[in-house]
């Protein structure tokens, strides 16, 4: 996605200070080219194929090998229809709300959310939990559509700052609340396999709005997000 900017078009990537203040809010958003869908999903995993075969030529792998010669094909049909495929606007999920029948005001709390993502620094796995929690502004959502919700931003290359955000603006959207909390606390494969290689370490990235800015429920939110 791009946008302008004193007449010039800038990426979402630009740091925040370098935005103007409404630009704020779209700078969550996936950095993505105005042609990100001008290919069929066939077209991109055959391109994906093409280049990852030479990856793998390059470092000097032998792809005759039974065990190899399927390889470029599997990661390009695995970028595309799997592993990245919160990209496609068209996966993502359009949850439908219910009357809150029974006056239900408390918290809800949804834990321990599978996170699957990749860092989109090294393109190597994220993997760890989300709890998520809103209250009823009058309706109530199927509870599986909260993991739908947070699998399809996962499914990116994703920063887990941004991953957050994104989940928190699409809740807010769907549940029309802004009373919605958002917790990751993942392991990053580019810290435990590379570079520092720290086996221990996971982080964890929090957002908070509307009535969970209020630190007695948001102590209560996370109460339930330990238990």
């Amino acid at each position: 996605m791009l946008m302008k900017k004193n007449g010039a078009v800038i990426p979402f990537a630009l740091p925040i200070e370098d935005l103007e203040p409404e630009q704020h809010a779209a700078s969550i958003d996936t950095p993505m080219r105005a042609d990100a869908f001008a290919l069929a999903p066939d077209e991109k995993i055959a391109r994906i194929e093409k280049h990852f075969r030479g990856i793998m030529e390059t470092l000097g792998l032998d792809l005759t090998d039974d065990s190899l010669q399927g390889t470029p094909k599997r990661v390009a049909k695995m970028f595309v229809n799997e592993v990245f495929s919160g990209l496609d606007p068209e996966t993502r999920p359009e949850p439908t709300l219910f009357a809150n029948k029974f006056g239900y005001k408390g918290m809800l709390v949804e834990r321990d959310i599978t996170v699957h993502s990749f860092c989109e620094h090294h393109f190597v796995p994220i993997i760890g939990k989300a709890t998520v929690a809103y209250f009823s502004s009058g309706q109530v959502i199927g509870l599986s559509k909260l993991d739908r919700i947070v699998k399809h931003f996962a499914a990116r290359p994703q920063v887990q700052e941004r991953l957050t955000e994104q989940i928190a603006a699409e809740l807010k959207r769907v549940l029309r609340t802004d009373d919605v909390a958002v917790l990751v606390d993942a392991e990053h494969m580019c810290v435990k396999l590379r570079g520092v290689k720290d086996e221990c370490s996971s982080t964890v990235t929090t957002h908070f709005s509307g009535r969970f800015e209020d630190a007695e429920v948001r102590n209560e939110f996370l109460i339930y997000h330990k238990r």
